[in-house]
């Protein structure tokens, strides 16, 4: 087929359009700026903005699915933006799509569109979006993820992955925020991190959407629906950061700071720097801190069942892989995040 995917030069993007190009796809990719990566691979790129519809609808046009992976992320800010991207952005998709034909539609979605600051112990996709989500973000992929699996039906199938927590070698989101910390020598544990958690290698991930691509069609069961990814071994918040920071050749102290304070400090810290317009994200915030006060796994049978999936790349494989590219790229690689 030939594919496009949004947000192609992102850290899924790049993984996503690897995958499809090994598969014999032809991928033509969507972003804002020129990806050397993509380039390397012979991979087709438009560059301009979701928001803008004719940009969305020109690279478009002659596709038969589309991977929608761009949008903007943050813990916190102006609403209006995220919206602008993830909402709006999103519609652009769905209208190109049914203009020109498109016959699949696979949406990159988040589990925060369900989160409503309780604890998701095992829960599946029956999980309602709650009434008041923790931040623009949820807010704005809940109602892109509601219009794209609206927008199911006879001449195009939809679905939405919601990934958790996506890390791996060359993710930049994570890394930096974690390792500056560490450099402290004491890295705090809201809680004592004992919930459970999942999270999803950046390979598996990608495949996922792969396997959507492959089983979405309409009238299908796989269609219409949205789908939890992740390794499918949760463990808990304080373990997994072990691991993570061994593998990254750090070995700060896990220090457990009571629930009460970590949330003030979150929402102090996060509310200080919108106030203040300090650039780049707040080293602490309200979703940082709900990352370790609750559990967040899921039940991934659905997609086990509907797509086929299974995790090509164990946990202790994509550690050892991520320890690899930090010794590599001087502490280059990933890190997930709440």
């Amino acid at each position: 087929m030939r594919v496009l995917v949004t947000g192609g030069g992102g850290f899924l993007g790049r993984a996503l359009c690897r995958r499809l190009t090994a598969a014999g796809h032809e991928v033509r990719a969507l972003q804002r700026r020129f990806s050397p990566p993509l380039a390397a691979l012979g991979i087709e790129q438009r560059l301009g903005d979701i928001r803008d519809p004719d940009t969305v609808h020109g690279a478009t046009a002659g596709c038969d699915a589309v991977v929608h992976t761009a949008a903007r992320v943050g813990p916190a800010g102006d609403p209006a933006p995220f919206f602008a991207t993830n909402l709006t952005g999103t519609r652009h998709i769905v209208d190109a799509c049914r203009r020109h034909h498109v016959g699949t539609l696979i949406h990159t979605s988040s589990p925060s569109v369900v989160f409503d600051n309780t604890d998701i112990d095992g829960a599946d996709e029956t999980l309602p979006y709650p009434r008041r989500p923790l931040g623009p973000y949820p807010a704005s992929k809940a109602a892109a993820e509601r219009l794209v699996l609206a927008a199911d039906g006879p001449d195009l199938a939809t679905a939405a992955l919601r990934p958790h927590c996506i890390w791996g070698p060359g993710d930049p989101h994570f890394t930096p925020r974690l390792l500056r910390a560490a450099r402290l020598g004491v890295f705090p544990l809201p809680g004592g991190g004992r919930k459970l958690i999942d999270t999803v290698y950046v390979d598996n991930a990608a495949h996922a959407h792969l396997l959507a691509l492959d089983r979405v069609r309409p009238g299908t069961p796989a269609a219409g629906r949205p789908y939890f990814i992740t390794q499918g071994v949760p463990c808990t918040f304080a373990r997994s950061l072990a691991l993570f920071f061994r593998a990254l050749g750090s070995s700060p102290r896990l220090q457990p700071v009571p629930g009460s304070l970590a949330r003030a400090a979150g929402g102090l810290c996060e509310s200080g720097w919108r106030r203040l317009r300090l650039p780049g994200e707040p080293p602490l915030d309200r979703c940082l801190v709900a990352g370790a006060l609750y559990a967040n796994w899921f039940d991934i049978s659905a997609a086990r069942t509907h797509l086929g999936y299974v995790p090509l790349v164990s946990t202790g494989e994509g550690l050892r892989r991520l320890g690899r590219d930090a010794v590599t790229y001087g502490g280059g690689a990933g890190m997930p995040g709440p």
